[in-house]
């Protein structure tokens, strides 16, 4: 009995040993990884706090002061600030839901079983693999009041020239009509992976029951597709917050700040003015409405 003992006890002690082995070589394999979060993620974040609560200038960096809350006392009196958070908030609300809708219907269009099918996916994805800055300056010249050619074609049915990115209220339509355009695209490839596992009994049982195409989609389409459709939204949202490109290349953020937006805003004064502190602030409220954002409308789609 003596010896089993002192067996099972040597076997215990072999597996604990090989255990503390592997969980030693999962750490050392997580290690780049972690460290390269660290480094890109999470100690920027860390570093944009502190810098908001400082009065940093680029130019000047060895007369750094602490000045705690003055740079967000600043933000919240800047008429800017509320100009480009509106802005980008417009551009959320109206982009997630046009995109999103027109990236599903592409899907359901392009995963008929036709020969045009694979056609359609190439064409609908290729302006997502085109540089959004090349994009951008394209539908600059399309835009165009004088030579556009959407103003040609406005002409041609009898409508007058618009000024499109020369206009304050037309600038951020233009703008949006363009990005989805660009990047519906993408959130079609991921429906349509989606509606790949949707299974065709499905379908088949619904058409038995005397449904039509409405009730099949509402009824089958959508319910099957419910966590692909929460995940497209929640990306889609972060992306529009990151709204920069587009009002950077085709209007500067005008005209009169009308498609100036947060990350716009932050650019301007990080790297335009050099001022550290006060675009590290813009930067930390920025991050917690994308958060807040993202938290409410995870609640939401839960619901």
């Amino acid at each position: 009995m003596e010896v089993v003992t002192s067996i099972r006890k040597m076997a215990q002690k072999r597996e604990m040993t090989y255990k503390s082995q592997q969980k030693l070589l999962g750490v050392l394999f997580s290690l780049p990884a972690l460290a390269l979060m660290f480094t890109f993620l999470i100690l920027p974040v860390i570093l944009a706090f502190v810098y908001s609560l400082m009065n940093y200038n680029m130019l000047n960096p060895d007369a750094k002061t602490f000045t705690g809350l003055d740079n967000y006392v600043r933000l919240f009196q800047d008429k800017i600030f509320f100009t480009a958070l509106k802005n980008t908030m417009y551009f959320t609300v109206l982009v997630v839901p046009l995109q999103c809708g027109v990236a599903l219907l592409l899907a359901i269009l392009v995963n008929k079983k036709v020969k045009a099918a694979s056609l359609g996916r190439v064409f609908f994805f290729s302006p997502v693999v085109t540089s959004m800055v090349v994009v951008a300056i394209l539908w600059t010249f399309l835009y165009n009041v004088e030579n556009g050619l959407i103003n040609h074609v406005l002409n041609f049915f009898g409508f007058e020239n618009q000024p499109f990115l020369l206009s304050p209220d037309q600038a951020m339509n233009s703008i949006i009509f363009m990005s989805i355009w660009q990047a519906a695209g993408f959130q079609m490839m991921i429906f349509l992976a989606g509606l790949k596992d949707v299974p065709e009994e499905l379908y088949e049982a619904a058409e038995i029951d005397g449904a039509n195409v409405w009730q099949k989609f509402r009824n089958v389409t959508l319910p099957s597709i419910q966590h692909v459709t929460g995940f497209v939204l929640i990306i889609t949202t972060i992306q529009a917050f990151r709204l920069f490109i587009q009002p950077y290349v085709m209007t500067n953020g005008g005209p009169s700040d009308s498609t100036k937006t947060l990350v716009f805003m932050l650019y301007e004064n990080g790297f335009q003015f050099r001022d550290v502190g006060y675009s590290s602030a813009i930067a930390v409220v920025f991050f917690l409405v994308v958060i807040l954002s993202s938290l409410i409308l995870k609640k939401v789609l839960r619901q």
